[in-house]
């Protein structure tokens, strides 16, 4: 279906993207301008994962993420596809990966149900849950660095965490979708990480926003990306994340789901 799309919206000549909103956080942009200036040097790890913890009670009701058909996967798609899209951003196209997926609770009950034990007690109803709650996964990047994947609706303690690590010959980076508005930074030659406020007028979409050190939120990144695909629309132009980004997501969380089913490693194919 992705690869549908994104010949469709190629043959069309029209704007056309997904919705990867975080690659519109400021520090995320910033990171991006320190990667392309070679503050980092050459790169070698990355290091993606996306935690939260909203399923850990096994007496969660069921929902429509729970089930294959609707939901596509469970964490790999619904939070490994933003880390897969920022590691593509980021660093480069992935060339093979390992993979590892988990289901820790394999029924729920339906909403205002009862819990599964009673449930099956009683005949009150449950439903399957038919996707994974957690991933892991290494990656080769075509480039060379070398890539570690993490995602879990079971991380007890956290929320919406998505990290991002990369560490270079000059320099590392970490960032946490927790702390938007901070990225954390090793500079060549220093001791180590220096904690920055991106807030600045002249961060990335911030001259828009607030004086310094007043900061945004999660919802200013869908400003962003709406301000993106609106200036392409009027000017003509690409918009990215495309359609083919969308579909080159699409076919790493694909062969991360193979390496699962076959124990091994597989190419992005």
């Amino acid at each position: 279906d992705a690869e549908a799309m994104a010949g469709a919206a190629s043959a069309a000549d029209v704007p056309a993207g997904v919705a990867f909103n975080y690659r519109f956080v400021p520090a995320i942009q910033y990171a991006k301008t320190l990667i392309e200036a070679g503050e980092l040097g050459e790169l070698h790890h990355f290091r993606g994962r996306y935690l939260q913890d909203w399923l850990v009670d096994p007496e969660a009701p069921w929902s429509w993420r729970n089930d294959a058909e609707m939901a596509g996967s469970g964490a790999l798609g619904d939070l490994g596809a933003h880390t897969i899209d920022l590691a593509r951003f980021l660093v480069g196209d992935i060339a093979e990966v390992s993979g590892h997926l988990r289901t820790f609770v394999d029924e729920r009950p339906i909403e205002g149900g009862e819990t599964p034990e009673a449930s099956r007690e009683t005949g009150g109803e449950t439903r399957p849950v038919t996707v994974d709650d957690a991933y892991s996964a290494q990656v080769d990047f075509e480039n060379g660095v070398m890539g570690t994947l993490e995602a879990s609706r079971f991380a007890n303690g956290r929320k919406n965490d998505h990290t991002i690590e990369i560490e270079g010959s000059k320099g590392s980076l970490r960032f946490s979708l927790e702390r938007l508005n901070e990225l954390e930074l090793l500079r060549e030659g220093s001791r180590g990480y220096e904690t920055i406020l991106v807030t600045d007028e002249d961060d990335p979409y911030v001259d828009h926003w607030w004086p310094p050190g007043h900061v945004i939120g999660w919802e200013h990144t869908f400003v962003h990306e709406n301000y993106e695909f609106l200036s392409a629309v009027a000017e003509g132009g690409a918009f990215e994340p495309s359609f083919e980004d969308g579909y080159e997501v699409q076919r790493a969380l694909a062969a991360i789901e193979r390496a699962d089913e076959r124990g091994e490693w597989v190419a992005v194919e």
